[in-house]
């Protein structure tokens, strides 16, 4: 089984209307389409460009006005994957969900279904400056090319929730990501790195680019796509299918085989999802968690 896979590094500027937010969105689901991804991820916190619209005051909104959108930013996605026939990975955008802000990951499916997956780890900044909750469920979806997860940014720096995911049989992890210098960047990409070994997975990751320049927290972005593999013979040196360019408004495409995983955990170079230690610790694939 094979799947093809766009990640889009995009660029956050500040935009006048809905429109231009969805303009945009349109011209990398066009560029992804023409390359013939089955799948595109978004990053984290991309929809935070449309607080840059103001008010009809001219008042810059804030993060408590992005739940607002939420309709508008589900039909828009919604849409494209109905019309493209692709799995979107729409980044992560903040909901208000019984008085509580979230950070949501939602997966829009071709046949117009949405799947929803609540940020699970919330950062410091998350929790202080924008008063954010954590999500309480890891969520398993299929899709006809597959099991996959979706976790956001600080989720991939905890190796128990990525095995979570991998004992329910996710081959794909979809990491959408939002960081705002080298030192939150390489965290992400280095776990996902380590989450991709360990696991023998492909992890697919994408961030921000740019800047909102009255967006608080949002005016500096730090960010590069890249799809990730376990590091044995089969797969390219360096655990690394592709990568974009540092910092550029761009998309990632390459296509991710699952017979490979399967072959490198039975007979790869090390089989590390094999050798687990589980009556040392917590054998997840003994624990109902398939969502």
């Amino acid at each position: 089984m094979k799947l093809r896979v766009s990640a889009v590094q995009y660029h956050l500027h500040n935009i006048q209307s809905f429109e231009d937010f969805a303009h945009q969105c349109e011209h990398y689901i066009k560029n992804a389409s023409e390359y013939g991804a089955e799948f595109v991820l978004f990053p984290e916190f991309f929809t935070t460009q449309l607080l840059s619209i103001g008010n009809e005051q001219g008042t810059k909104l804030t993060i408590n006005e992005l739940p607002g959108f939420t309709e508008q930013y589900r039909n828009l996605f919604s849409n494209f994957a109905v019309e493209t026939k692709m799995h979107i990975i729409g980044g992560t955008h903040v909901i208000n969900r019984d008085g509580k802000l979230y950070n949501v990951a939602h997966l829009f499916y071709p046949d117009g279904r949405i799947g929803e997956q609540a940020k699970l780890h919330i950062t410091p900044t998350e929790v202080e400056e924008w008063n954010m909750s954590a999500g309480d469920k890891l969520n398993i979806f299929d899709t006809e090319k597959g099991r996959i997860a979706i976790l956001t940014c600080y989720d991939i720096e905890f190796p128990e929730i990525v095995r979570m995911a991998k004992a329910a049989g996710a081959d794909v992890i979809f990491c959408p990501s939002c960081t705002d210098d080298r030192h939150g960047f390489h965290r992400v990409r280095y776990t996902s790195h380590a989450r991709a070994i360990e696991n023998q997975v492909y992890i697919v990751l994408t961030g921000t680019v740019g800047s909102l320049t009255t967006v608080d927290f949002m005016r500096a972005n730090f960010g590069q796509a890249a799809i990730i593999t376990p590091n044995d013979i089969p797969f390219p040196p360096k655990g690394l299918m592709a990568e974009g360019e540092l910092n550029d408004d761009m998309l990632i495409t390459a296509d991710l085989d699952l017979s490979l995983l399967y072959e490198v955990r039975e007979k790869g170079s090390v089989t590390t999802w094999r050798d687990r230690r589980t009556d040392l610790y917590v054998d997840w694939e003994k624990i109902n968690i398939r969502g």
